[in-house]
């Protein structure tokens, strides 16, 4: 028994006019085929490399989108980490700053009275917990007769003095109280900023 009814017939491809090659013409077709799969070559290179340099444009994107954020989470996590600290010194440093300058800043109040005017009695209305502390600061300005009067209306901190016509006003809880005020806006104004700008 014969297969070959299974198998395919190609005797009807050999009936025509058979081709005739020239050396010339075999080698136009390998080089025409040269070029072909050189240009094929060269479009897939061109594409994979574009490909790539989109891929690479797209990971340098995130990636920066990913530094800002992390720039962002780092600025607002070092804000919040800074405020207590500055609540403190509010609170703790600058006060006791305050209280041991007060002094010095009456004394350089009582200085511009005297170049101003060069008799007369300066009266200071002061808390009367700060009386004897500026009482025994002032013990050596001769220059100027001084009269420390304690006032229960006064705060400590507070000091006013007055020399006739002048009169001139020292409130360090109200400065602190600014100062505090002036942390707590930035704070609020800074962190809405860094939100609404995320």
């Amino acid at each position: 028994m014969s297969i070959s009814h299974l198998l395919e017939d190609f005797s009807a491809l050999t009936e025509g006019d058979p081709v005739a090659l020239t050396d010339v013409a075999l080698e136009e077709e390998k080089l025409a085929a040269f070029e072909r799969g050189y240009q094929a070559g060269w479009d897939d290179s061109t594409k994979a490399a574009t490909d790539d340099a989109s891929h690479i444009s797209a990971d340098f994107a995130q990636n920066l989108q990913d530094l800002s954020f992390t720039f962002h989470e780092a600025q607002v996590a070092a804000l919040k980490a800074l405020k207590p600290l500055l609540d403190q010194m509010v609170e703790a440093v600058l006060p006791r700053l305050a209280q041991d300058s007060l002094g010095e800043r009456v004394r350089e109040i009582l200085h511009d009275f005297l170049d101003a005017q060069e008799t007369g009695t300066v009266t200071l209305l002061t808390a009367p917990a700060t009386a004897p502390t500026l009482e025994s600061l002032l013990n050596g300005e001769d220059q100027l007769s001084v009269s420390v009067i304690p006032d229960p209306v006064m705060a400590e901190g507070q000091v006013r003095l007055r020399l006739e016509d002048q009169e001139r006003e020292i409130d360090t809880k109200a400065v602190l109280s600014a100062i505090s005020e002036a942390i707590e806006t930035y704070y609020a104004d800074t962190l809405n900023e860094m939100k609404d700008s995320a």
